[in-house]
Order: structure tokens, then C-alpha cells, then sequence
């Protein structure tokens, strides 16, 4: 009887995952697979990747010795006209 109850627990989280449906800690349901989710998990990826590229010309024209301050200016609204 007991292996029955939890062959029946197994195979309904089985179905329910695969579903796509989740549980929080509260025992609610919830979709694993909402749109809007996966809309803004690209825009937050997007964001990051412009950040690193950001980060990346700061620390190539801080660490870069050899520029001139017209080569930072040109940098600096490289990186302003980029995020128009």
C-alpha cells in the first residue's frame, strides 16, 4: 500500500514537471513556461551583455597609457552614443 501511494506521488511530479508546472515552498502552483518570463530574461541578458562591453572599453581606457585625451573623448561618446 505504501509503495503504491509513493508510485503514485512519483509518477504525478513526473507529469507535473514535464508539464511544465512548479510548486513554491507554500505548496502553490505555478507555470515553469511564461512567456513574459522568457521575454525578459533576453532583454536582462541583453542589458548584461552591454554592460560587459561597457566595463570592458572602461578598463581598456583607464589601463591604456599611451592615449590621448582625444582618444578617451572619442571613447567616452563611443560608449554614450551606444546606448541611443
Amino acid at each position: 500500500m505504501v509503495i503504491g501511494i509513493v508510485l503514485i506521488v512519483t509518477v504525478g511530479s513526473i507529469i507535473r514537471a514535464r508539464m511544465g508546472v512548479g510548486r513554491d515552498r507554500q505548496g502553490n502552483e505555478y507555470s515553469l513556461r511564461d512567456p513574459s518570463l522568457g521575454e525578459e530574461n533576453r532583454q536582462l541578458r541583453n542589458e548584461i551583455t552591454n554592460l560587459k562591453d561597457r566595463i570592458a572599453v572602461l578598463e581598456r581606457v583607464i589601463t591604456d597609457t599611451n592615449s590621448s585625451s582625444a582618444n578617451l573623448d572619442r571613447e567616452i561618446e563611443s560608449l554614450r552614443n551606444r546606448d541611443r
